[in-house]
């Protein structure tokens, strides 16, 4: 399957799609994860994965642009929506080189970044070891993702 939004439905109770994030869940806050919650989710789904991502930071690494700041994954079928803060479930590694979650936190006077929740519903559980990248773990999953859909939230220094 390519990587086309499909009828799941993803969002917080934090902020609203393309609105501002609050302050708590940046790196210039409590940097903790904003809750998030899904319905819609495609017939067969057996786990879950998520990826935060901005593509407007002024980082490009080899094969790569913009700053990932949470990769998870393993999330069982079951659920469909995560607490503030999570430490559930298993962590892969994000652009600051630590496991979990690492908020926006955009450097003074960069204006405004975008920064995109990616939850994909996959056809399979696949146990997979801590510690993957972004680019990693999408090069594992993507044969067995049959959904997906994304959340953005701004915020600027």
């Amino acid at each position: 399957m390519g990587f086309i939004l499909s009828e799941m439905q993803l969002k917080t109770p934090a902020f609203e799609n393309c609105g501002q994030i609050p302050q708590k869940y940046t790196g210039y806050g409590q940097d903790v994860s904003p809750p998030l919650e899904w319905t819609n989710v495609p017939e067969g789904t057996r786990s879950f994965s998520i990826i935060c991502h901005d593509p407007d930071a002024p980082l490009v690494l080899p094969g790569t642009y913009g700053f990932v700041h949470w990769v998870l994954y393993n999330i069982p079928g079951s659920v469909s929506s995560l607490p503030e803060g999570t430490q559930n479930y298993t962590k892969g590694i994000n652009d600051a080189n630590n496991e979990g979650y690492n908020g926006p936190k955009p450097p003074a006077g960069h204006g405004v970044h975008h920064y995109f929740w990616w939850l994909l519903a996959l056809n399979e559980e696949l146990n997979l070891e801590p510690g993957l990248t972004q680019w990693k773990l999408l090069e594992r999953v993507e044969p067995y993702i049959i959904g997906l859909n994304r959340i953005m939230g701004i915020y600027e220094k």
